[in-house]
């Protein structure tokens, strides 16, 4: 089965949020990347047929998707970027009630909520009040909910906001492990998240996409636009202000400057190696 969209948009007034977009996804991840405002999660929430577009549609197995109702809701796992749950509820109690909004036997769903708080490291935490947990730990009960109907499409926004750097592999693990037979979206604007565990990478920007590839096929892109430049350490932060840098490191008295650009800055700068984050730079500078 297959997830595509075809000239998808969204206007909120004279500002256009989402332009005139379209893909189509097969299983597999898929890493939605772009900064902050670029129009992702306004795709989301259309994709999932919370939000109306302005123009355009949605389609799964080639059926329009607002006229599928619950057929399309029981394919489709949602964890928003806003994630909200009940303080006063355990996890398991919380689990619990969004597994009886999606209509999944109680039976069912209480050999499912066992079996996700473990996948997710929770289960020890099941009888706890959510208004204990932390930030990591109530993210991971977002991801649980998003599992909860074993979901063909599976569409998270920001997932490993809040996560701590092993509970992010853990995560982009069970991302990757889940999506054999199914779609699976990842919005963030965290590269190494994307360059973990992503298929391909949709790269959006002012509501448009700007590439679409694989990891090493977009990392080409940014080949003969990333150099090293060491500078005294007392210009580097005029070197900051007229280019984009992506790091530097001090030796001594000299600054070590990576830097993304067209053209070589200086006669002494010594071509790099591209990485996936240099990509996102070289587009996303300035937001970044």
């Amino acid at each position: 089965m297959e997830l595509s969209f075809d000239r998808l948009t969204k206007h909120y007034g004279s500002k256009i949020a989402v332009d005139r977009v379209s893909a189509a996804l097969g299983p597999g991840v898929y890493g939605l990347l772009g900064a902050n405002g670029a129009g992702k999660t306004t795709l989301m929430r259309m994709l999932c047929a919370i939000l109306e577009p302005t123009a355009g549609e949605v389609f799964w197995g080639g059926e329009e998707v607002t006229g599928m109702g619950a057929a399309y809701r029981n394919v489709l796992g949602y964890l928003p970027q806003d994630f909200g749950c009940y303080p006063n509820y355990t996890a398991a109690e919380f689990l619990a009630y969004i597994a009886t909004l999606k209509g999944i036997p109680r039976d069912m769903a209480q050999r499912r909520i066992r079996e996700l708080l473990d996948t997710v490291g929770l289960l020890g935490a099941a009888r706890k009040k959510l208004r204990t947990f932390s930030g990591g730990m109530k993210q991971r009960v977002g991801v649980a909910q998003a599992l909860l109907n074993d979901p063909k499409v599976l569409i998270l926004d920001e997932p490993t906001a809040g996560l701590d750097p092993k509970e992010r592999v853990h995560l982009r693990n069970l991302l990757a492990d889940y999506a054999g037979d199914r779609i699976v979206l990842v919005s963030t604007h965290i590269v190494s998240d994307v360059e973990a565990i992503a298929d391909e990478v949709l790269m959006m920007k002012n509501g448009r996409f700007i590439l679409r590839g694989t990891v090493p096929q977009l990392v080409r892109q940014a080949e003969g636009k990333v150099w090293e430049l060491t500078v005294p350490a007392a210009q580097a932060r005029a070197w900051a202000a007229r280019v984009t840098v992506a790091n530097f490191r001090h030796e001594g008295e000299r600054a070590v400057l990576r830097i993304i650009s067209d053209e070589r800055p200086g006669p002494q700068a010594v071509p790099c190696r591209a990485t996936m984050e240099d990509l996102y730079l070289y587009h996303f500078g300035e937001e970044a």
